[in-house]
This record gives structure tokens, sequence and C-alpha cells, in this order.
């Protein structure tokens, strides 16, 4: 990506004239709109633009102050993220009890396997902090049963960091089109089953009960459909049909790890793209 793009997003309640609000003010200030993607699901407006800053003609503080003043007038969340070269990009890991994927994503950072900084990592509970106090990574706990709540403080906090993917190792909560829009195609999910087959909770019993002879995860974008998100990445292992459903979940984590820690990589190499719900490979 070029050093003098930025990505603009709007989030809120569907409303008249947002896209000619924002897109006016970049015209004023000679700033070019290379793409632009809007949407409307239940009354929740969503915009991105990718934009080319290289002939502004106000400073980037500037124009960040002069989208909050238009996010304030419209009563909707503007957002605008300056592409900065990185020697590592910003990782944040969410997690709830299940330690195998956390463990992994960090045994491959500190091995260099996949070069990302943590940091921090958000927990649905205190469950996995012994983890993050070991590696001497900050630990923050959102665990308010009101999803929304829960939500819009995740969000205000997240403000104070500059988080380029978002990866739930095996975080057990749904996040909503209202946090998910924010992180359009930055937030890899890790599911334990070959989706489109069995979405949702208890993945690994329902295959056991199915009789499969193969046991997979798949490693995802998240969209606002839980578990139908683009897929980046599956790994599928045999199964003996002699193995108890514990075999069988062990099988599945291994299964796990492998898929998310390649998705991760795919990531960061920049090497794949989103068109129509499918995840395409650049080269």
């Amino acid at each position: 990506m070029d050093k003098n793009i930025a990505i603009i997003t709007v989030v809120g309640q569907d409303k008249k004239g947002v896209i000619a609000k924002v897109t006016n003010y970049l015209f004023k200030n000679s700033i070019n709109i290379e793409d632009i993607e809007q949407k409307v699901i239940k009354n929740l407006f969503q915009m991105i633009m990718k934009v080319d800053i290289s002939d502004i003609t106000i400073s980037r503080e500037q124009l960040k102050d002069g989208l909050l003043k238009i996010g304030k007038e419209l009563n909707m969340d503007i957002k605008i993220e300056f592409y900065s070269k990185k020697d590592k990009p910003n990782v944040l890991i969410m997690v709830s009890k299940e330690d195998h994927c956390l463990e992994a994503i960090i045994s491959n950072m500190k091995s260099n396997n996949i070069e990302i900084n943590i940091p921090l990592i958000i927990g649905s509970s205190s469950d996995l902090k012994y983890i993050a106090d070991r590696e001497n990574i900050s630990f923050y706990v959102f665990d308010n049963p009101d999803r929304q709540k829960n939500e819009i403080a995740m969000l205000e906090f997240l403000k104070n960091f500059d988080i380029d993917l978002i990866v739930l190792a095996r975080y057990m909560r749904i996040l909503s089109p209202d946090f998910v829009w924010r992180y359009e195609h930055r937030i890899i999910n890790i599911h334990p089953s070959l989706l489109p087959s069995f979405p949702g909770a208890q993945a690994y019993r329902q295959a056991y009960e199915k009789g499969v002879r193969y046991v997979g995860a798949t490693a995802h974008f998240v969209t606002m459909d839980l578990d139908q998100g683009p897929i980046i990445e599956q790994v599928a292992l045999r199964i003996n049909p002699r193995m108890n459903l514990d075999q069988v979940k062990k099988l599945g984590k291994e299964a796990e790890v492998k898929a998310l820690i390649r998705a991760i990589k795919m990531f960061l190499q920049d090497n794949i793209v989103v068109y129509w719900n499918k995840v395409y490979f650049k080269d």
C-alpha cells in the first residue's frame, strides 16, 4: 500500500446526506477517493473509503479534526487511519478460556515465524491472564453481559491503540456488526470445523455424532453473519473411527492451530483480497 493512502471508516445510524457530506469535504481539500464501499443493514450505515492524500491542502491533524467534526454533526463514528510502514504490525488477541491458540501465536511470534507485536490481549474472562503475565503483555478483561455496553467500552478503549489485525483465538463471544465494521476484513476467527459444516457452538460434538471421517478447522474473516465470513485457510485431519470425543477434540485443536497460524501469515504477507465474500490471492 502506498504511504500516501489513508482509510476512512464511517459507522452509525443511517441518515440522508452522509456520503455527500464526507466526499464534499474530501474534494474541498484535494483528496482523491480511490475506492468506496457502503452498505446499510438494519438501519446501521457503514462506509469504508480508501483515499489518496498525496495532494492534500491541509495537515493530517486538520484532516482528522475535520472528519471528527463531521462525525459529531452527523452523530456518527468517523475514523481515519494513515498508512505507516511498521517493522511489525500490531495484533490484538482476543480470548476466552481455551489456551491452545493463544499459546501457538505467542510461540510462533517468539520464534519469528510470524513477525508481529502484541500490545495487548483482551479476555472475556481473566482465565488466561496468567499467560499474558508470563509474557509481560498487558491483559484487559471486558466481561459485561450486555453485549452493546461491552463493545462500546472495548471500542472506546481501542482508540488508544494502533491495531492492524484482530485475532479471535477461541474468543467465545459474538461480535456485532457495529464492532466488526470498524475492522472489516481485519478480524480473523478460527472455527473448529470445515465450514460451512457445523457452524456455531459444539462443532466437534456435532461432527462426532455425525460420524464424520475428517475433523478440521477453518480460519476466516469475521462478518456480521455467524461463521459465514470469507474463508482464508482450512486444515483437515483423518479421524480413526475408534477415537472417543476427547481424542477428536485434541485432533481438532491441532488443526485449529495450523489453520490459524497460516491465516495470520497470509494476512501479514498482504497477498489476499476479499471480493464478494470470497478470499482471492493477489499473485
